[in-house]
């Protein structure tokens, strides 16, 4: 289901429920798009995310950890001078759009009480969030300021009057009338999802189609089969349904997606339904957006690194040839007047394989003396390479293991732990330290899950982590899970006994928590920490190890959920 007009409508009166009557504590704009207001109600702070981004658009309350930049925006400067310990006095959709307003009230600079409007307008690419002043309906800041030359409906920039969008002239759900309703569905040549949403405001396509269904299942009763939906949606578990194709979030379980449903996860409410759907996705669009060029530089670098691998492989190739240029150098100058001025190739007796005729190669711009120093200068410089390629070849291969898990943890790191990356690459020397950069106040600290039986398993999300959970947190008895030959992260079990479900489990995460995540029979290693060593001089997150066992899992994508600790 999309976040059309009636999740909207339900989400607004869920968080009536929750919010209203309570005090704004804190104000933030971790993200572009995305506002965070700590709303304190009902003895408790409440995160409130109103999101204008063009994919993700949506409000709802959030558990999802969020880092604060170090400079303020300037459209949260200005929430926090209007709407800082104000009292959220009311929430309401429009119709059954998807434009919610919150209300709420705070004495000014006079002691005079104002009503302040936060106006969330959820309309894809046209999402916005706007403060206006509900006594003269001005606009006092927007997180997207749209002027004339790019709206000639409405501009929404500071000091302009505030106009809402466009109306549809279509029946609102869930206040028509029975009469008015049973008209509409009758004129209707055909009840379909695409009709429905051109008579009824606010219906998303998932919503249409289910209401679609369920009408032409009961041909008789349209009315009492609509009205009985719309009754559900209120007393009906939130329903995250996965199906062969796609993820739907559902204010109940669809009837319309039964068939091709492979799984289907209730939750309490709609908020944790969100956090459960939009979290994972919202996530990895912020570090696409941050990690960018981060993920650039890997790139490039991994590129760089692999081409030079291939050059020294193919030094290594022709080394195995140096011995045939010494011998080709020595028959050139046993048979120096036989060699032809300014030819392009001679063939000679070969000593060295019974006097078999030996065809070699000339330049013409040579003399058959320059010749032969010729082929013995190539015998020497590969003799000499071969010295040193053995160790260059490991080190572009050491290199490139290091840059595939440091690619492989951008892909699945949390917009917190990109600091934390970018501060590891700047130490291993692959990116400039910035002057104006400010060293990561606090480090992040390893994920920690709860296994079925209450133990505790710890992943690491780069490689700083990694180290310092398997080296220096893990006890010696602990025991350790990698993905084999697979960049990914350290997983540790607290524990010198596991039971066979936590090994499990914390191989599931080890495979989730890795390159190959979305992959079948993942091959994860177990083996006990006081096996595990470092090398000296080896990159972060480098270790070798023995007396491992491999595992073959595949990772479930809610083996996150499931095990996190609360």
């Amino acid at each position: 289901m999309s976040f059309d007009g009636v999740f909207t409508h339900l989400i607004t009166n869920e968080l009536t429920d929750l919010l209203v009557g309570g005090r704004i504590s804190k104000i933030h704009q971790p993200y572009q798009n995305e506002i965070i207001l700590v709303i304190r109600s009902q003895g408790k702070n409440h995160k409130l995310l109103l999101s204008a981004h063009p994919s993700y658009a949506r409000v709802q309350l959030t558990d999802i950890a969020y880092q604060n930049p170090e400079t303020p925006p300037n459209f949260v400067m200005m929430l926090r001078k209007y709407l800082d310990g104000a009292i959220l006095t009311g929430i309401s959709q429009i119709e059954n759009d998807r434009v919610i307003h919150f209300t709420f009230n705070k004495r000014d600079e006079l002691g005079d009480l104002q009503n302040i409007v936060l106006v969330v307008e959820l309309m894809g690419r046209h999402s916005t969030i706007l403060l206006l002043n509900e006594a003269n309906g001005k606009i006092l800041d927007a997180i997207k300021h749209i002027g004339s030359s790019q709206n000639t409906y409405r501009s929404i920039l500071p000091g302009a009057i505030y106009v809402a969008p466009p109306k549809q002239a279509l029946l609102n759900p869930f206040t028509v009338t029975d009469v008015t309703l049973f008209d509409a569905l009758s004129q209707l040549p055909e009840i379909t999802a695409k009709a429905l949403q051109q008579t009824f405001q606010g219906l998303g396509f998932d919503t249409a189609q289910e209401l679609a269904f369920r009408l032409n299942k009961n041909e008789n009763k349209k009315v009492l089969t609509w009205r009985a939906f719309f009754e559900s949606l209120n007393s009906g578990r939130p329903t995250l349904t996965v199906t062969q194709t796609k993820e739907f979030f559902t204010p109940i379980a669809f009837q319309s997606l039964a068939k091709t449903t492979v799984s289907a996860t209730t939750y309490p409410n709609f908020n944790i339904l969100l956090d459960a759907f939009y979290g994972d996705k919202a996530e990895r669009d912020r570090v696409k957006q941050q990690g960018g060029q981060l993920l650039k530089k890997v790139e490039n670098e991994l590129a760089r690194n692999q081409t030079k691998l291939k050059k020294r492989q193919q030094t290594l190739k022709e080394s195995e040839n140096a011995e045939e240029y010494r011998q080709k150098g020595e028959l050139l100058t046993t048979f120096l007047h036989e060699v032809p001025k300014g030819g392009k190739k001679v063939v000679l007796a070969n000593y060295y394989d019974e006097d078999r005729p030996l065809e070699i190669k000339l330049n013409p711009a040579l003399s058959p003396s320059q010749n032969a120093q010729k082929y013995f200068h190539r015998y020497q410089k590969l003799k000499n390479a071969v010295k040193l390629i053995y160790q260059q070849i490991d080190e572009a291969k050491a290199e490139i293991a290091y840059l595939e898990s440091v690619f492989a943890q951008i892909e699945i790191a949390g917009p917190m732990d990109l600091d934390l990356i970018s501060e590891e690459l700047i130490a291993q020397g692959y990116l400039k330290k910035n002057s104006k950069r400010k060293k990561v106040a606090s480090k992040s600290k390893p994920d920690e899950y709860t296994a079925s039986d209450g133990t505790t398993i710890l992943v690491g999300k780069n490689n700083l982590q990694n180290d310092q959970l398997t080296l220096k947190t893990a006890r010696k008895t602990d025991y350790w899970l990698h993905t084999k030959d697979i960049p990914g992260s350290h997983v540790i079990i607290k524990s010198s006994q596991p039971t066979d479900a936590t090994i499990l489990e914390a191989a599931e995460l080890a495979a989730y928590f890795s390159k190959y995540r979305h992959s079948a029979q993942v091959p994860v290693d177990l083996v006990q920490v006081k096996y595990i060593k470092k090398p000296n001089g080896a990159k972060p997150g480098y270790v070798i190890y023995e007396n491992q066992k491999t595992y073959y899992v595949t990772p479930e994508a809610d083996i996150t959920t499931r095990l996190k600790k609360q």
